[in-house]
């Protein structure tokens, strides 16, 4: 019952040599590979279990401005107009729809908070829209009870997260690139302190430009090279129901559950922020780091158990290129749901929204959604190795502002006009305090 995923198969053989080798099967991963491979540079893409099988499928399939902090409002603006435009440049349904994302509230402070992001949205040609009660009301009918107010942001989406990156990841070999699934990355090789090549379980690939998109294992990947990234997982746990529901809206957040339209016209149900802190070394390691984040979102956080210690992405153990390392041993981060999460989830949804008492759960499942300090995502060559680009700590938003973030690293290396700005991303922004930086959502 876990989250479904779209199979695509695999390139036949490993590349000798390539211009760029991406790590990592996700969404930020498949985008980067996706535009490096379209404009004619030999890219292969190293996957250690199968494409988006981890948190590119485990995620709410949200694509939104609305309520970005303002360092992502740009990646978010343009990632949008890239969702659209992969449909028409692969032939294929992503399943990506503006059906815009509705938020309802009878909170004063958080309609306050909406209305100051609203203003600030103006500055920078995002459209959101501030619901009167009885607005808010009209468009959250299917809930059958009177809000105090709401925002409406028609130009945001939401993408199938059961193929849009699978697909995205077929059209890399339709260009000339190459996809490898069940083959981890063992480590890098170096020369004279610059990137050589990439070792993997089925032989290396000479190379001289590298971007670790391992998602959660991306700090663990990092500590071989004696990288200090700074990165921490909740887990959080999901569900979905079956179809049968009329009338209700595509994407719709409240504080007590968010949902989601599906490709199949079932619902994905969650609440927000709502997650289990699995201690791990990583964890204990980083712990400093992460105090202003925690102390922000302290309040949604509960703790874990040994379920990130059994899964092994955050460890602090050191492995030699010959020998099986903690990816071979775990292909896909599938954690244990917390089935008391699933349940209030379940009864929050049917109180919520009655009509989904009569649709059965179809699926359940949980991801590890990793975060940086001031959560928002290190994206740029890594100063003490040169060829070596770091993509990951994309803080719960990597889904959205995957294209987005694909296309930029691809600026970077071919030494294009980046799509936004990437200086707010630069990961070295990570060995200065992070106190008070933290992103606002």
């Amino acid at each position: 019952m876990s989250a479904p995923l779209l199979h695509i198969e695999s390139s036949p053989s490993l590349p000798r040599e390539a211009d760029v080798v991406v790590i990592g099967g996700g969404v930020v991963g498949v985008f980067t590979s996706y535009y490096l491979a379209r404009r004619g540079l030999k890219v292969a893409l190293l996957e250690k279990g199968r494409v988006a099988a981890e948190q590119s499928s485990r995620n709410w399939g949200w694509c939104r401005q609305q309520n970005r902090d303002a360092r992502e409002l740009p990646l978010a603006t343009r990632s949008l107009d890239l969702w659209e435009k992969v449909a028409q440049e692969t032939g294929e349904d992503t399943g990506f729809r503006r059906c815009g994302l509705l938020y309802l509230s009878n909170d004063e402070s958080e309609l306050e908070g909406w209305a100051k992001w609203r203003d600030f949205a103006r500055t920078v040609g995002v459209t959101t829209h501030m619901l009167s009660s009885e607005e808010a009301s009209g468009r959250g009918k299917a809930t059958g009870r009177k809000w105090k107010g709401g925002v409406f942001s028609p130009t945001d989406g939401t993408a199938d997260t059961s193929k849009a990156v699978p697909i995205a990841a077929r059209a890399i070999m339709a260009a000339g690139g190459t996809v490898h699934q069940h083959c981890a990355a063992r480590g890098i090789e170096l020369s004279a302190g610059r990137v050589r090549g990439v070792v993997t379980e089925a032989g290396t690939i000479r190379t001289k430009t590298v971007v670790m998109a391992g998602g959660a294992w991306a700090s663990s990947f990092c500590n071989q090279l004696g990288i200090r990234f700074p990165q921490a997982s909740v887990r959080q746990s999901i569900l979905a129901v079956a179809p049968g529901a009329a009338g209700l809206p595509g994407a719709l957040h409240t504080a007590q559950l968010s949902l989601t339209r599906r490709g199949n016209g079932g619902y994905t149900l969650a609440i927000s922020g709502r997650a289990r802190v699995d201690p791990t070394p990583q964890q204990v390691r980083f712990g400093r780091e992460f105090l202003p984040m925690f102390a922000r979102r302290w309040r949604s956080l509960s703790p874990g158990a040994f379920e990130g210690m059994r899964q092994g992405h955050e460890s602090l153990a050191k492995w030699r290129l010959d020998e099986v390392t903690p990816m071979e041993q775990n292909r896909t981060l599938d954690p244990r749901p917390d089935m008391k999460q699933i349940r209030l989830t379940h009864r929050r949804a049917c109180k919520l929204v009655p009509e989904l008492r009569q649709l059965a759960i179809s699926n359940v499942w949980a991801g590890y959604i990793d975060s940086t300090p001031d959560g928002i995502p290190a994206i740029g060559e890594v100063e003490s190795i040169p060829g070596f680009i770091l993509a990951a700590g994309f803080s719960g938003h990597g889904f959205g502002i995957g294209p987005g973030a694909g296309h930029m690293i691809a600026d970077i290396i071919t030494g294009s006009p980046p799509i936004v700005d990437p200086s707010p991303y630069r990961p070295e922004r990570l060995k200065m305090s992070a106190w008070g930086k933290v992103s606002e959502f």
